[in-house]
């Protein structure tokens, strides 16, 4: 690698130090994996014209432009201005001076399951959600990883996030529409937790078993089940891979609304920035909170959001991991 190329300015600027000397990556962010096609032209010219001609699609639904030399760099910004401008600035994220590329790279592209657009399982609209949380954490330095999923089947895997989110519905019953057949309370058997049991030929849901997954509205033939019009998400947080300790995100508020979630995520910056190790390039959101503890960060993301009635907070956390151990042969 040249002696002169300052590494922390290239990775804050979205690009990697790669392992090929004199050759970077460009990180090209994709808020909720949603892109419109004609963005695609610019990307096949980038790789092609100043790469080696591949595209990754990265696990958090970016694109990563490998094989350019470091010297292309600001050229390559210069190009990527108008795709920043319109991808971002659609959202409502002024980037000043685009010219010269991302201005950060801390947060991580906020990924998303495609959504109730498309998918009949989904209880929200996981690109709006993704991209309104773009807009709120977007531009920062900071380490952290946000994903959106639409029900709790978790195609965008919430659990390995920092902050997980998890679109549920509250199912609503039309109780002269239903014929009794039973195949709400045989799906949510067979499929789910059993929340839902037939008693004298109707059917009962314990809202203590249910989690919001909406199956019942789809099972029911006569549309005697339905989704409550008011979007709910239950946030999970401090999931992670990595060397040290590896673990799933565990529920810490069920049943938010969207304007309330929206805030708590605005508000992780005031917990980190004092209590994050400083000394390090990079520290991850689990590892300041077993740091500070749990109540630490509960007040400082929860001070000023009004929650709306339904919505719970857990007293404690309870994670469900595992520790790397070395294996021997038998």
């Amino acid at each position: 690698m040249s002696r002169d190329i300052d590494t922390r300015a290239v990775i804050k600027n979205a690009w990697r130090v790669t392992a090929r000397r004199n050759l970077s990556c460009l990180r090209v962010r994709v808020p909720g994996g949603h892109l419109a096609a004609r963005h695609l032209e610019l990307i096949r010219s980038i790789a092609e014209t100043y790469g080696n001609g591949t595209v990754h699609l990265t696990a958090r639904q970016g694109f990563e432009i490998p094989g350019i030399p470091y010297d292309r760099m600001p050229e390559v910004n210069r190009l990527l201005k108008p795709f920043i401008e319109d991808v971002e600035g659609g959202i409502g994220i002024v980037i000043t001076h685009a010219e010269n590329g991302y201005p950060a790279a801390g947060m991580r592209n906020i990924s998303a399951c495609i959504g109730n657009r498309v998918c009949p399982y989904a209880n929200i609209d996981t690109t709006s959600l993704a991209q309104k949380i773009e807009a709120i954490l977007y531009p920062n330095h900071y380490h952290v990883k946000v994903a959106a999923t639409g029900c709790p089947n978790d195609c965008a895997k919430a659990h390995l996030q920092d902050f997980g989110i998890i679109g549920i519905c509250e199912p609503q019953l039309e109780s002269e529409r239903c014929i009794g057949c039973e195949a709400c309370a045989k799906t949510c058997q067979k499929k789910v937790t059993g929340a839902i049991r037939m008693r004298n030929f109707r059917p009962q849901r314990d809202p203590h078993l249910c989690i919001g997954c909406g199956e019942c509205v789809l099972a029911c033939p006569v549309n005697a089940w339905s989704r409550h019009p008011k979007a709910l998400h239950r946030l999970i947080i401090l999931g992670r891979t990595g060397k040290r300790n590896p673990r799933l995100a565990t529920p810490f508020i069920d049943a938010i609304e969207e304007a309330p979630l929206l805030q708590v995520l605005r508000n992780c910056f005031s917990f980190i920035e004092p209590n994050i190790d400083k000394s390090l390039p990079k520290e991850h959101l689990g590892y300041i909170v077993d740091r500070a503890g749990y109540p630490a960060f509960r007040e400082a993301v929860l001070r000023g959001v009004t929650l709306n009635p339904q919505a719970v907070v857990a007293e404690s956390l309870t994670f469900q991991g595992y520790r790397p151990a070395p294996l021997r042969r038998v």
